[in-house]
């Protein structure tokens, strides 16, 4: 009889910072997650596109590269898939309101907030396929 495969899943990283983005992917991937990874918001939307509906984590920065920032891709994310666990950061007070369901954190998080974010994700996730 085939062995069923485990579930992973799967985080979209949309991050211009090059070290945080791979601070964010290494944490990840130590979580089981698959991780996908974005500099602009309009990389992101073209992955959102493709696979909103099976992403369990979208993390990403306000201030990106391009001209959508990440307050406006939470609102994509959210519109695409309502369940999607999604978690805005910045170094600067938040200037506008996130979709219903979206965290904001601070900037400097801190990696044992990522690591519980991605508990309760992949929890949701799992329940949800």
């Amino acid at each position: 009889m085939g062995q069923s495969k485990p579930f992973r899943p799967t985080a979209l990283i949309v991050e211009d910072d090059p070290m945080q983005r791979e601070m964010l992917c290494v944490l990840l991937e130590e979580c089981n997650y698959d991780v996908i990874q974005c500099e602009s918001a309009e990389a992101a939307e073209r992955v959102l596109a493709k696979t909103a509906r099976s992403l369990a984590l979208l993390m990403t920065d306000v201030q990106l590269a391009g001209r959508m920032n990440g307050v406006e891709l939470a609102r994509v994310a959210k519109h695409r898939n309502p369940a999607l666990d999604v978690v805005v950061t910045s170094g600067r007070p938040l200037r506008e309101p996130l979709p219903d369901g979206a965290k904001f954190w601070s900037k400097p998080w801190a990696a044992l907030d990522v690591l519980r974010e991605a508990e309760i994700a992949q929890g949701s996730a799992s329940r949800a396929s």
